[in-house]
């Protein structure tokens, strides 16, 4: 009878818990058993197991093996078990000393021929390593300890297959430690410049606010006025990634798409769905359940083009989001919680065929369809977008003259002064702050709180506008250098809001201070 125990770990969201893989080899007819809640894509391993151990030139005992994983209550899958079973069988069969495999952690899918495929979420597995056990080696197939290398983890060790491993364990041929690129790759990709942009001063001024504070930002107006164009040139104008917020984006993506490299490291993410998309693809789910658009996003900018065209309950799933910054996925089987701190950026037509009010083109929709398109997006829903922007129609001349706007790397330096200003005075961005320190830190003068009062009888703002209002009012005072709040800033920030709220507005293009 033999016993060997190696290190593993399971992936929960974005958790990383321990798991122990105890391989236990008996007498008796030849048999292999996983049990621990394993899943079917991990009762596969068994013949993953079996044909790479063959392959490598390794002897298959033909005994009575059992493979627990614990904690038995924690559910597990994926094939990053596969390395640890295969050494744990080894191990078992050689009496390799406990004290060996004590010291390392193993995770890996191996192929039929005994090579090491890349797994998911290496970097949160690494991350989860690094915090729990940062003395203990971590063996990762060579893809993914070069995606894992980000964390900086002291002892990240690569290997391109099974036999390499076991040569490790029994000290005939130790595996190199990954060090990877001095620093990751953080150079700005080429971005979209807002020098492309002609015209639409009022749309920029409120880009810009948005980009200073963090706040959700809502595009209206006909086709061809540049909403897509102005939102894609948001990532441009946002302030740089810290370490912390540029790798929890790249394990999120890491943890959806195999294959993340270290030249997306502090990229921040843009986002944009399909009008097609469901409430699941956009707030994650499946069995185990993923992450959707909205934490892909963490960090970065999300996108809903022609959202008018969105079916209305998955636009209701972004509201919760929208307030708490997480998506919390409950399942039968399985629940996780993922971050999802992103920028809401959306564009729509004022009607569905786009053309209601323009001076030029006739509108075709009848006032039952103008009323269904807008519906789309609840009140609750515009509630939690900070500001809404009238786009107006583009005048010819703009088109054709030849001296170019403001590029981005202006604004870019004004939103960061601005946010520096906000991260200095209270440590979080404008939008973020709770309501509880909204008016400590957006205190009104006598002449600005008669202002908003006025505004609150006569649009009828919410309880829940009244704090966004005073946030975007801050931003715009933090964006002068202003240390307190005056009338200009609030005015500012109510016409922001105009076109929401009130019934009766015909959505008018906000004049800027």
């Amino acid at each position: 009878m033999s016993l060997a125990i190696v290190r593993s770990r399971g992936l929960v969201g974005i958790q990383a818990p321990p798991v122990s893989v105890e391989v236990h080899l008996a007498n008796g007819l030849p048999a292999f058993t996983i049990v621990g809640l394993p899943d079917a894509q991990l009762k596969e391993s068994r013949e993953r197991v079996r044909a790479a151990l063959l392959q490598s030139g390794f002897e298959f005992p033909q005994r009575r093996i059992t493979i627990n994983l614990a904690p038995a209550d924690l559910p597990k899958g994926s094939g990053r078990f596969d390395l640890p079973i295969a050494i744990g069988i080894l191990a078992a069969q050689a009496g390799l000393p406990a004290h060996r495999l004590a010291e390392i952690e193993l995770m890996g899918e191996l192929s039929l021929t005994g090579d090491l495929k890349p797994i998911h979420g290496s970097l949160i597995l690494a991350l989860a390593a690094r915090r729990d056990a940062p003395e203990r080696s971590m063996v990762l197939p060579r893809q993914s300890a070069a995606e894992a290398v980000a964390t900086g983890h002291a002892h990240l060790l690569a290997a391109g297959s099974l036999a390499e491993v076991w040569a490790h364990l029994i000290g005939t041929a130790p595996l190199p430690r990954t060090h990877g690129p001095e620093a990751p790759h953080k150079s700005p990709a080429p971005l979209p410049d807002l020098a492309d942009v002609r015209g639409q001063a009022g749309a920029r001024r409120a880009l810009e606010i948005a980009a200073a504070g963090g706040h959700h930002l809502l595009f209206i107006g006909h086709p061809g006025t540049g909403k897509s164009m102005l939102a894609r040139r948001l990532p441009g104008i946002l302030p740089a990634m810290t370490d912390d917020e540029a790798l929890d984006a790249a394990a999120l993506h890491a943890l959806s798409v195999p294959g993340w490299h270290a030249g997306l490291w502090g990229h921040r993410p843009f986002r944009a769905p399909h009008h097609s998309a469901s409430g699941v693809a956009l707030i994650g789910g499946g069995s185990p359940p993923r992450p959707g658009e909205v934490s892909l996003a963490h960090g970065g900018v999300l996108f809903l083009d022609e959202v008018g065209e969105f079916r209305r309950d998955a636009l209701e799933v972004l509201r919760e989001p929208l307030e708490t910054r997480r998506a919390s996925l409950s399942r039968a089987a399985r629940s996780a919680d993922y971050p999802a701190a992103f920028q809401l950026v959306a564009a729509m037509n004022p009607c569905p065929c786009g053309w209601m009010a323009h001076p030029s083109q006739q509108c075709r929709c009848s006032p039952d369809e103008v009323r269904r398109y807008r519906q789309r997006l609840s009140g609750p829903l515009l509630d939690r977008i900070d500001l809404i922007v009238a786009m107006e129609a583009i005048d010819p001349s703009c088109l054709t003259r030849t001296s170019p706007s403001e590029p981005s790397a202006p604004v870019r330096e004004r939103v960061q002064q601005a946010r520096a200003r906000a991260l200095s005075r209270q440590g979080l961005a404008n939008a973020e702050l709770p309501d509880a320190l909204t008016d400590l830190h957006c205190a009104l003068s006598p002449d600005a709180r008669s202002i908003l009062e006025r505004a609150i009888r006569v649009h009828a703002l919410s309880a829940r506008a009244v704090p966004r209002l005073l946030r975007v009012a801050r931003t715009c005072a933090d964006l002068e250098g202003a240390p307190t709040l005056a009338a200009s800033h609030l005015s500012e920030a109510i016409r922001w809001r105009l076109p929401l709220a009130s019934p009766r507005s015909t959505h008018p293009e906000p004049t800027p201070s």
